[in-house]
């Protein structure tokens, strides 16, 4: 049997708190293409995809964080929607793993993604079939929940400026010290350099 070769691919994506991403690409035989992504805190997150049949291949999908935990898996996988709620603000990453039999010579499979992120990834029709809204009252619901998401995108990114800010003081007060306590050293070593020079052309009499 022969050895199975990887090819990994990382994309990283900036993730905002809704919105919508596609891409379709192909699936080399036994090998691996992964995406990562940074997702905010309790966002939603639903995902679609779609593989090209091809005889005797397998294709295998699996939707992990970064500590290793499984949110979605799915062997021979040809089609099917996924969906989770992100409980940190962590890297999450959707990998598809080509299986092809020694006894067969594999061929590229086309494999379509779509995920959508936050406001997005809701089903409002199915909520307002559910609370029996009416369509306008629908689409409050639907900008409600998009204004609740820009201003959570809007605190979280004042957060992340606070935390640059302090670190950036932080960053500035050790080099002070560090250049303070740099030039008390040289101006110690340079002092003691004098004396001990002093006291050497003495010794040698060479100045009074």
């Amino acid at each position: 049997m022969r050895r199975a070769q990887v090819a990994v691919v990382v994309v990283v994506l900036a993730a905002a708190a809704a919105g919508v991403e596609g891409i379709m690409f192909h699936l080399q035989p036994n090998t691996q293409k992964c995406f990562k992504e940074e997702i905010h805190k309790n966002v939603l997150v639903s995902g679609e995809y779609e593989v090209q049949e091809a005889q005797g291949q397998k294709v295998d999908i699996q939707v992990t964080d970064s500590k290793g935990h499984h949110l979605y898996n799915k062997e021979e996988a040809d089609n099917g929607k996924f969906i989770f709620n992100t409980e940190d603000y962590d890297v999450y990453e959707i990998c598809f793993v080509s299986r092809v039999p020694p006894t067969i010579r594999g061929i590229q499979q086309e494999v379509t993604l779509k995920t959508k992120h936050g406001v997005e990834a809701k089903t409002y029709e199915a909520l307002g079939e559910a609370a029996k809204l009416k369509p306008l009252e629908i689409e409050l619901k639907r900008l409600e929940d998009l204004s609740e998401s820009i201003v959570q995108d809007f605190s979280y990114m004042r957060q992340r400026e606070e935390e640059m800010r302090d670190t950036n003081e932080s960053t500035n007060s050790r080099v002070l010290y560090l250049s303070l306590f740099s030039l008390c050293c040289l101006i110690g070593l340079a002092t003691w350099q004098v004396l001990y020079l002093r006291k050497f052309f003495k010794a040698k009499k060479l100045i009074e």
